[in-house]
C-alpha cells in the first residue's frame, strides 16, 4: 500500500514530489528535462502532475478505507498560460462531501469523483486548469 502516490514508480521517475511549500499539494521540480520545444514546460509533464495531484487528494480523502479500486475514468484540461520553472499543484475541491462520498460507495459498491486540479508555475502564472473523473469501486473479496 502507498502512503503518498509520490511512491508510485512512474511518479518517481518523473519527480513528481510533495510540495515544498503550504500552497499546493505537490510539485514537479524546475529542470531541462521537462521542457519542450519552446523552452516551456511540457504538456505532458505538466499533466503528470496534476493526475498525481488529483490521485493524491483521493488517497488522503481515502485514509482508512480499504479494499478500493480507484482508475482515472476520464480528464478534461486546458492550457492558459506557458509553464515556466517550479510547477505547484492544488486541488481546487470545496464542494466534495467526501462523507456522503464514502456512505455512497459503501451502499452502492461504487462511485463517481472529480476533481478540480490548477497548476501555477513559480511566478505565480496560472498555467493549467483540469478536472480528473475518478470511478472507484470495491475490490472484490
Amino acid at each position: 500500500m502507498f502512503h503518498s502516490v509520490t511512491e508510485l514508480p512512474f511518479n518517481r521517475h518523473v519527480g513528481i514530489q510533495k510540495s515544498s511549500t503550504d500552497e499546493g499539494l505537490l510539485e514537479l521540480p524546475q529542470g531541462e528535462q521537462f521542457l519542450n520545444h519552446l523552452g516551456t514546460v511540457h504538456a505532458g509533464a505538466q499533466l503528470a502532475l496534476a493526475e498525481a495531484c488529483s490521485g493524491e487528494f483521493l488517497l488522503n480523502a481515502l485514509a482508512g478505507q480499504t479494499q478500493l479500486i480507484p482508475v482515472v475514468r476520464r480528464v478534461e484540461a486546458k492550457f492558459k498560460k506557458p509553464a515556466n520553472g517550479k510547477i505547484t499543484a492544488k486541488v481546487n475541491d470545496t464542494q466534495t462531501d467526501i462523507q456522503s462520498a464514502i456512505a455512497e460507495l459503501n451502499a452502492k459498491g461504487r462511485w463517481l469523483l472529480t476533481i478540480h486540479v490548477d497548476l501555477y508555475d513559480q511566478s505565480g502564472q496560472h498555467t493549467l486548469a483540469s478536472c480528473f473523473d475518478w470511478f472507484i469501486a470495491k475490490s472484490p473479496s
